[in-house]
């Protein structure tokens, strides 16, 4: 079998108030804290972070060579790291709530959105995704997922496929309680790292802190943003000890056998 050769990898996540309507501003705001932030190989930024959630596609979707792609594409050359986070996005007559990756030499990968929102309609508006996305960085393999996919673990089931799950979202406070408790959830059951980017500030849906935050496979929080700041956090992720509790504790050879329809 061949063995995968894993480094260590930092990654700092962004969390920042965005304002409606406001591309240049939230895209200003996010490169400053990009910046400022620690050194890093990863950055991650909140689910469609240069507009904010919106069931108005029409009035904040892009396409693909859109302002805000082109911008996370010179935000990773002028890191030299990759940049990831969600935009809204039209393609081919529809739209889709998209997971951009981006690479430090310019490679793209995405993941859409499958989990769309119903209670607010997201899905009366965008398209849902169909593929689960786990790509490799630096030797280390990560999921992607949007925001409400944090609600469904058999989507996010750990195959013995992946090392990191990335979350992006606009989770609101009245659900705060949820997303911290989830999340550690995710980290527990499918013996991973999480990086989870949540937007803080106001919009007409409510109230967002943030609660952006980094956990071990314990479920143990490691780096967590300031509540209701515009603020980023890094950290060095230790792959050689993930690889060694998964060793040492072998939950994932137990999982239940199943097929994603």
């Amino acid at each position: 079998m061949h063995q995968r050769i894993v480094q260590t990898m930092k990654i700092s996540i962004i969390q920042h108030d965005i304002v409606r309507k406001d591309l240049k501003g939230n895209l200003d705001r996010a490169e400053q804290l990009i910046l400022s932030a620690q050194k890093s190989d990863l950055y991650v930024l909140p689910e469609m972070f240069s507009t904010g959630f919106g069931m108005k596609p029409e009035k904040i979707a892009e396409t693909s060579d859109g302002e805000t792609l082109k911008w996370m594409h010179q935000m990773a050359k002028v890191t030299q790291a990759a940049i990831a986070g969600s935009v809204a996005i039209y393609e081919n007559g529809k739209y889709y709530n998209r997971f951009y990756f981006i690479y430090p030499d310019g490679k793209e990968i995405h993941y859409d959105k499958r989990h769309l929102f119903s209670y607010a309609k997201e899905n009366e508006h965008y398209t849902p995704g169909n593929e689960r996305v786990v790509l490799e960085y630096k030797g280390v393999r990560i999921l992607l997922q949007v925001c409400y996919d944090l609600r469904f673990p058999v989507f996010s089931r750990n195959c013995n496929d992946f090392d990191l799950m990335l979350y992006t979202a606009n989770w609101p406070d009245v659900r705060l309680e949820a997303w911290d408790l989830l999340l550690k959830a995710r980290a527990v059951e499918n013996q991973c790292y999480v990086a989870a980017v949540n937007r803080c500030g106001s919009d007409p849906s409510g109230e967002y802190k943030g609660h952006s935050v980094i956990l071990d496979p314990f479920g143990k929080t490691l780096a967590q943003c300031t509540p209701g700041e515009n603020t980023s956090v890094a950290l060095e992720l230790d792959m050689e000890k993930l690889q060694q509790f998964r060793k040492d504790f072998p939950v994932l050879n137990d999982a239940d056998d199943f097929e994603l329809k």
